[in-house]
């Protein structure tokens, strides 16, 4: 009897595309993971809106890109932050045109009720917003 040929040993080649393979495969089920926890988490912001404003009200507009940041910026600041001082927290330039745009965003929160200026310049977090029930109750 003879003996049977070795196997010849895998090419690097084809190590590499089972590897891409196994993370295709991975990557794939992460993203659909992923996306149905996104698809739950608009679904329940929607169910959030809707109960909210079940008196009949509108919904507030959702807040357009970038101000999230800020109001993250003046909620973890100790005390008011002005302009230049959001600027720096979120690592932006402090040349007069975004401190002057960041000035303009602070000044659209404090229209809507979102941020006070208590100072000329200096913005601090509305202690209670419209609408809720510590804004009603006086």
């Amino acid at each position: 009897m003879a003996c049977p040929a070795p196997e010849p040993a895998p090419s690097p080649g084809r190590e590499t595309v089972e590897r891409l393979r196994d993370q295709i495969i991975r990557l794939t089920e992460q993203l659909a993971a992923t996306e149905g926890t996104l698809k739950r988490l608009e679904i329940t912001g929607e169910t959030i809106l809707e109960l909210a404003t079940g008196d009949g009200t509108s919904p507030p507009e959702p807040l357009p890109p970038g101000y999230p940041e800020i109001l993250t910026a003046i909620e973890n600041a100790r005390e008011g932050l002005r302009a230049g001082d959001v600027c720096r927290a979120l690592g932006l330039d402090t040349e007069p045109r975004h401190i002057e745009g960041t000035r303009a965003q602070l000044k659209r929160l404090v229209t809507r009720g979102i941020v006070t200026e208590p100072e000329p310049g200096l913005f601090t977090l509305t202690k209670s917003t419209p609408g809720t029930p510590e804004a009603n109750s006086s």
